[in-house]
């Protein structure tokens, strides 16, 4: 069969009958079923059109995969193409809008999950964007303005902002883990509620795989984050309480304790639609007491799922007492699913090597070792132990240079030889060296983001000098602006375990170590210092 080149042939067209080609395109772009034969052959290279109409299909065609048929068909619907028109141009994808509101009760009506209307207009914004020219003025002013405004704003987003730069990071690189949504997907179809548990050890991809779900099952979520200070039971139900407020526009439930929204959710749920609600990090949670973490119900009402993640716990630490509702659990350490993590590991690895273009490096440093990429995978696979985390922090490195000096076999084993190697390049045993470990107990010990002048403050160190310990320890650590200052806290709780079970941290003190305890009197002096400060009217810094 001979090889058609598909540019080839348009420009061969576009010379022969340039006016029947521009008329065909126009025609084209705002046919649904001709723009789907044309991105399944590669030849929809033309840029999408700027009125509604046009970009309304393009939306249509690009939010369609996977998606069933009545969903499609409502959004195909006339009256309901120009329902979403008006709420688009009046701004009105909000509460308390007249065209908004007729679109969700159109939706309602029509039993379509509002999410899936939040979902849809994120697309259609999406193909609005590419469809502008650098440079162009838009004729449209509607549709300028209503691009000019964020399309993740609360009401819109499908997940909370607090937790959407973890949701993209976590998701990026995303493959595998079918087992694990296989056993959901059958708990789901069995019960009719209930709480099921994803268990694992540190690095194994629980939070990954919590972020996966929040987009598979469009679920309201909450991810316990302890280096943050994000981790109690009032911050929980205060997110949870926002994001069901919004979805399923609940009225007078400002005040609603957790069992009071869902069931008001129920009541809203349409026939075969159902919520799921994703919380990672339980064993994070830091709550006294012996009651169920975050307060979590004994009792759900129909079509109500928990997803958690927890690492690995005694029966005592439990606290999820329920009153007969479906539980289930997923240990991702059994035997049963370690091929299945293998799988994943090597997946990640070779996706990594040839999907990335920032990763040359590791391409490079494969072949200048004379390794063949699949054995590279596979002795990668076997030191990782399946740890994602380990993979998350090796293979950047190697990227990066930090191991031109090593072979293959001379890479760290484990998630633990990971750090304890960087420990020993960093020469932190050393006693010129050992007192900057105070600055990273500090991060560990005051368990939520600071800026670079607190650890000063709290250390009696040069600012500039505590920024530039920070900076070699980055990739372990989480940066974030917060009132125009960078603060830091600790990336994943493994490297918060390394740093607690350090032997030069746990020593008494003399010759120069530092342990816990003195970490500890320092930020309670420099809390004191503060507050006295605060109380005389003086400034912190004077």
């Amino acid at each position: 069969m001979m090889n058609i080149d598909p540019v080839s042939v348009v420009n061969a067209i576009k010379t022969v009958a340039p006016a029947t080609v521009s008329f065909g395109i126009q025609q084209a772009q705002r046919n649904e079923y001709i723009i789907k034969i044309l991105k399944s052959l590669n030849l929809d290279s033309i840029q999408s059109p700027k009125d509604f109409e046009g970009v309304y299909v393009y939306a249509l065609v690009e939010y369609g995969v996977f998606k069933a048929d009545y969903i499609l068909n409502f959004f195909r619907n006339k009256e309901i193409k120009k329902a979403f028109v008006k709420a688009f141009a009046a701004k009105a994808l909000a509460i308390n809008n007249e065209e908004w509101n007729t679109l969700k009760d159109e939706a309602q009506k029509a039993k379509i999950d509002l999410a899936e209307v939040q979902e849809f207009h994120q697309v259609f914004v999406s193909v609005a964007k590419r469809s502008i020219n650098p440079g162009e003025v838009i004729t449209n002013v509607q549709l300028q303005e209503r691009l000019n405004k964020s399309p993740q704003s609360p009401e819109q987003s499908l997940y909370p902002d607090e937790f959407k730069a973890l949701i993209e990071e976590k998701t990026k690189v995303f493959c595998g883990r079918v087992f694990v949504f296989k056993e959901f997907d059958d708990f789901r179809k069995k019960h009719s509620k209930g709480y099921f548990t994803i268990i694992g050890d540190a690095g194994m991809g629980k939070s990954a795989i919590a972020a996966q779900s929040v987009l598979k099952y469009k679920a309201t979520c909450y991810f316990n984050i302890r280096a943050e200070g994000r981790n109690t039971p009032d911050q929980f139900l205060q997110s949870i309480r926002h994001q069901l407020i919004n979805r399923y526009q609940l009225e007078n439930a400002e005040n609603d304790n957790l069992p009071t929204l869902l069931t008001k959710v129920n009541e809203k749920l349409t026939i075969g639609e159902a919520l799921v609600i994703v919380v990672d990090a339980l064993d994070e949670v830091e709550q006294p007491g012996s009651g169920n973490l975050l307060d979590l119900p004994k009792n759900l009402p129909e079509k109500i799922y928990f997803l958690l993640t927890r690492r690995r716990y005694a029966q005592s630490e439990k606290r999820l007492l329920t009153e007969e509702i479906p539980e289930q659990q997923l240990d991702l350490t059994a035997n049963k699913y370690e091929s299945w993590n293998r799988k994943d590991v090597t997946e990640y690895i070779s996706t990594f090597i040839n999907d990335e273009p920032e990763h040359h490096g590791l391409k490079t440093w494969i072949q200048k070792r004379n390794v063949q990429p699949q054995y590279f995978i596979e002795q990668v696979a076997q030191k990782s132990e399946n740890n994602f985390m380990y993979l998350y922090y090796v293979l950047p490195s190697i990227a990066r240079g930090d191991y031109q000096d090593l072979s293959l076999e001379e890479l760290p084993e484990k998630l633990q030889g990971y750090y304890e190697q960087h420990w020993k390049q960093m020469e932190m045993d050393t006693p010129d060296k050992r007192t900057n470990a105070i600055i990273l107990c500090v991060l560990v010990e005051v368990g939520k983001p600071i800026s670079c002048e607190s650890i000063a403050r709290i250390t009696g160190r040069d600012k500039y000098d505590v920024l530039e310990l920070l900076n070699k320890w980055l990739e372990f650590l989480r940066k974030q602006k917060q009132n125009q200052e960078d603060y830091y806290s600790i990336y994943h709780q493994s490297f918060a375990d390394f740093l607690r079970n350090q032997p030069s941290l746990k020593r008494e003190k003399k010759n120069n170590n530092i342990d816990w305890q003195e970490v500890q009197r320092l930020i309670s002096d420099s809390n004191d210092q503060l507050w006295a400060s605060l109380k005389s009217g003086k400034d912190e810094d004077e």
